[in-house]
């Protein structure tokens, strides 16, 4: 427990040396501090230190309430949290106060009888700061009641209070969060005249109750975020309400596959499968490229965006897809194929808005598309790429594989194969191995074998062996071969 919180009276802080402090304030103090410690002020946050992150530390040093403006999944209500990090660990308020009030400075007809009536010897206690954040997402049926407050008839009764008493109301989310950070999530989707009885609180303190005018001084970090595509399909942010917030900061997407892999990793840190399931690092990059992948299919509706969850709730999937190989097949251990993305379909599916194109074509489908197109890309991150119109005198560097497959037949993995009876499938075809021992020759062991899968599945991507999923086995076989097998 903090030292100071053995102070228990208004007397005991002021010998302290305590005095008032807003919450602004405390939040540029701290921000100061860790800026001066060269701390992380935002643990947590990966890809926006020379974005996002510069833009919130000036809108806390200017004492502004902050709009966070971008699309699903860009961490603007992780960055709000965050926020929790700046405030002290431990503040003085007035003892029984529904708002919070500080003894230096009350707001409450309660706080100020309290002190007129005991003067220094008003008794205190404790907020910490991890109780001084409250959170609201915007629905069409928030009421001014819920955020401002009410007359509450059952207090009126039990207190044998007229109406008219300023004891009867019952204070909303607003007030019982002063001196605290409030997130408003969504803010569009509030409803106008919701919107407008924010104004007052915003700028002058004033509040209006059932007709009781008050003039309540709150103390507040004010956090709104909302999505572009708010402003046009459901609502939009009324222009005063605009006016009255200091600093609107846009948020983005990672910019690079090395960053969205820091925040998955991040997020997933503590999966345990993670001691058992063996990750090869260029599927980690696989897994990424399939978001950035959709963030430019035209199948995908962009303006609704691709959120960061779709890494991490695939990742999710792809973890328990080759733990359930490892349940069936009785081994402790395994390692994760490029065979094993199939279950991360579903996650896909999820959380990707289709236009009208996609809709036609399917969910399910598109999310193929998708694990294809991001499939091409590693492909041609390690292997050479494959021209479309290639020279008849200047044969293909993966013209040995092709032959394999006219000579030889096929490759077929399932999803239960174990790790052995996996690995000898793909053996079966040497010339795998010489172009990923040549192009890849930095690669572990392990990893060998992922890769050489994926380069069978950026030939079949790009049309140059053909790959047919039956059930829970993905076969390649040479494109003719598998023309007269189809006949």
């Amino acid at each position: 427990m903090n030292e100071l919180t053995k102070l228990k009276t208004l007397g005991e802080l002021k010998k302290a040396g305590f005095s008032y402090q807003s919450i602004k304030q405390e939040l540029k103090k701290n921000l100061k501090a860790k800026i001066a410690a060269k701390q992380d002020a935002f643990p947590g946050i990966f890809g926006y230190h020379e974005t996002v992150l510069p833009e919130i530390e000036r809108a806390i040093l200017s004492g502004h309430n902050i709009n966070l403006l971008g699309l699903r999944g860009q961490a603007k209500t992780r960055i709000a949290r965050s926020m929790i990090g700046l405030l002290d660990e431990y503040i003085p308020v007035v003892q029984g106060s529904e708002i919070n009030d500080d003894p230096f400075a009350p707001v409450s007809f309660y706080a100020k009888n309290l002190i007129a009536e005991h003067g220094d010897q008003t008794p205190i206690e404790w907020l910490h700061r991890d109780e001084r954040f409250s959170e609201k997402l915007a629905t069409p049926d928030v009421t001014v009641a819920d955020l401002i407050g009410d007359i509450d008839p059952i207090k009126a009764a039990n207190l044998k209070l007229s109406y008219a008493d300023h004891r009867v109301i019952h204070y909303g989310m607003i007030p019982r969060a002063n001196r605290c950070i409030f997130v408003i999530n969504e803010l569009p989707d509030l409803q106008a005249r919701i919107q407008v009885a924010l104004f007052n609180i915003l700028q002058e303190g004033d509040v209006q109750i059932r007709g009781f005018k008050l003039r309540l001084e709150l103390d507040m970090q004010f956090i709104f975020t909302a999505n572009p595509e708010d402003y046009t399909n459901r609502g939009s942010i009324v222009t005063p309400l605009k006016d009255r917030i200091g600093s609107q900061i846009l948020t983005h997407y990672p910019i690079d596959i090395e960053t969205a892999k820091k925040i998955t990793s991040y997020e997933t840190a503590s999966d345990t499968r993670l001691e058992q399931v063996y990750i090869p690092e260029l599927a980690r990059d696989l897994l990424e490229q399939i978001s950035f992948s959709a963030r430019e299919s035209e199948y995908i509706d962009q303006k609704s965006g691709v959120s960061a969850r779709l890494s991490v709730t695939a990742f999710e999937n792809l973890l328990s897809t080759a733990e359930l190989r490892t349940l069936r097949s009785g081994e402790n251990k395994t390692t994760i194929r490029l065979g094993d993305f199939i279950g991360v379909i579903p996650a896909i599916t999820g959380k990707v808005e289709l236009v009208y194109e996609g809709e036609q074509e399917g969910a399910a489908y598109v999310a193929q598309l998708i694990l294809d197109e991001a499939v091409k890309s590693i492909f041609t991150s390690i292997f050479p790429k494959i021209e479309k119109l290639e020279k008849p005198n200047q044969p293909s560097v993966y013209q040995d594989i092709y032959t394999w497959f006219f000579n030889e037949g096929e490759i077929v993995l399932t999803e239960d194969q174990s790790d052995r009876a996996y690995k000898a499938e793909l053996e079966r075809n040497p010339a795998l191995f010489q172009l990923v021992d040549q192009y890849a020759a930095n690669a572990s062991k392990t990893d060998r074998y992922f890769i050489a899968e994926v380069l069978l599945w950026g030939l079949a991507a790009q049309k140059k062996l053909a790959k047919n999923r039956v059930r829970n086995s993905t076969t390649f076989r040479d494109l003719y071969a598998n023309y007269v097998s189809g006949l």
